[in-house]
């Protein structure tokens, strides 16, 4: 697997993920993982960060500190030692990391600016998803996005809107549950966007995450971006 190595210092690494590439192992597959790669080359790594239990495995996520779908790709960070990963930890806590995503998503989002404040819990017919709005299950979890339109396209009867996104929490697949909400899925979702059209040229997630600032253990501020891919390029030109 090769990783692209976006900044590095002594404590913290940020990558650039792949798109089908998954965080770790989910105890069944025998597919490559980030936390796969990062062990093998940062060996000292190893007791660095959580261990989660999944079909009954247990998974240790070598220095991994917030996590990207698998179909997700763009700028992740990783801690390299324990301190640096509680020290990031608490940044996402606190809501001081700034997370910038790009996104392409199905039809024309009406507003050029939004905000989508909408608790986020489970799905109560399928366990892999989450839902926000009407008939959800669980715990809710608060969940805020904004929105700006970079362009509105159409791709022979097909419309499009290209959209830069700023999460101002972390839930699980909150960018795609809260674009569904508004009735515009991220595009080529298999999970919240099943059989609708998909950008030609385009066979994976539209969803990039472009660019992370945070705080090294310097605290200094560190903004690192990554650039679009090649198959988004082409897409929204």
């Amino acid at each position: 697997m090769t990783i692209k190595i976006l900044y590095e210092d002594s404590d913290i690494l940020a990558i650039e993920k792949p798109s089908g590439v998954s965080m770790h192992s989910d105890g069944r597959s025998k597919e490559k993982t980030i936390s796969d790669w990062f062990l093998k080359n940062y060996p000292k790594t190893k007791n660095v960060g959580e261990s989660i239990f999944t079909n009954g495995k247990e998974i240790k996520k070598s220095g991994i500190v917030h996590r990207l779908d698998k179909e997700t790709s763009g700028v992740m960070l990783l801690a390299k030692n324990e301190k640096a990963h509680e020290f990031l930890k608490n940044q996402f806590k606190e809501r001081i990391v700034k997370k910038t995503y790009h996104a392409i998503v199905s039809g024309w989002v009406k507003n050029d600016h939004g905000t989508i404040n909408k608790p986020i819990g489970r799905s109560p017919k399928d366990f892999r998803r989450h839902l926000a709005g009407r008939g959800v299950r669980g715990k809710l979890r608060e969940a805020i996005t904004e929105y700006k339109v970079l362009k509105r396209f159409k791709i022979s009867t097909n419309k499009f809107t290209y959209l830069e996104i700023h999460p101002k929490t972390g839930r699980t697949h909150q960018i795609r549950v809260h674009m569904k909400f508004i009735n515009h899925p991220v595009a080529c979702d298999s999970l919240y966007n099943p059989g609708k059209p998909c950008p030609k040229g385009l066979k994976r997630l539209g969803l990039h995450a472009k660019s992370i600032e945070f705080k090294n253990l310097k605290e200094k501020t560190i903004k690192i971006e990554s650039p679009l891919p090649r198959e988004f390029e082409k897409v929204v030109k």
